[in-house]
């Protein structure tokens, strides 16, 4: 309970209201808002509401932070598998790129991403079979790995060297590689 004297002082009052238009955001659903409000009351406001702000901040937060549903489609995947890729995150790129390539095998674009991946992750032997596939399949990607920071670790590599500079006209087979 809150004693009579604190009700009335004007930093009360005016938590207690930022309390109320947090809880209107939340009962809206905009949680982000709400969030940013409770933030701030829980650690500025009286004890009372400062725990309250808390609780609610947790509840935010929660309502926020939900799992996306699944990628089912072979493009979502893609999205999805890239978009872990440029965070560096190769355990969950690896996942939904993997996925793709079952989804839909032989697309250039997928073969492309996992080569990427491979070779940030230092396999270079799967790297290199990946961007192979990615080049027959497409030849301009020869030209884009090139140029690609993700492929910066297999530079010096004499296969991908001649790989990428074989614009689509002699793609080399690696029995090292291939088992060719």
């Amino acid at each position: 309970m809150v004693p009579q004297q604190e009700r009335r002082d004007p930093r009360y009052i005016s938590a207690l209201r930022n309390f109320d238009a947090a809880s209107r955001f939340f009962r809206k659903q905009n949680y982000a808002k709400a969030q940013e409000i409770f933030k701030k009351l829980a650690s500025s406001a009286p004890p009372e509401l400062a725990e309250r702000a808390k609780l609610h901040l947790r509840l935010c937060q929660s309502r926020t932070e939900r799992p996306s549903p699944r990628p089912k489609t072979a493009i979502d995947c893609y999205v999805m598998g890239v978009a872990e890729l440029n965070r560096r995150n190769l355990e969950s790129a690896f996942g939904h790129l993997d996925r793709a390539d079952k989804l839909e095998p032989k697309r250039e674009h997928i073969q492309y991403a996992l080569a990427a991946a491979y070779a940030l992750q230092g396999d270079s032997e799967s790297a290199l079979n990946y961007l192979r596939a990615a080049i027959e399949l497409r030849p301009a990607n020869s030209l884009q790995a090139r140029q690609d920071e993700d492929f910066a670790s297999l530079a010096a590599d004499l296969r991908f060297q001649a790989l990428v500079h074989s614009n689509g006209n002699l793609i080399p087979k690696f029995p090292k590689l291939y088992g060719d």
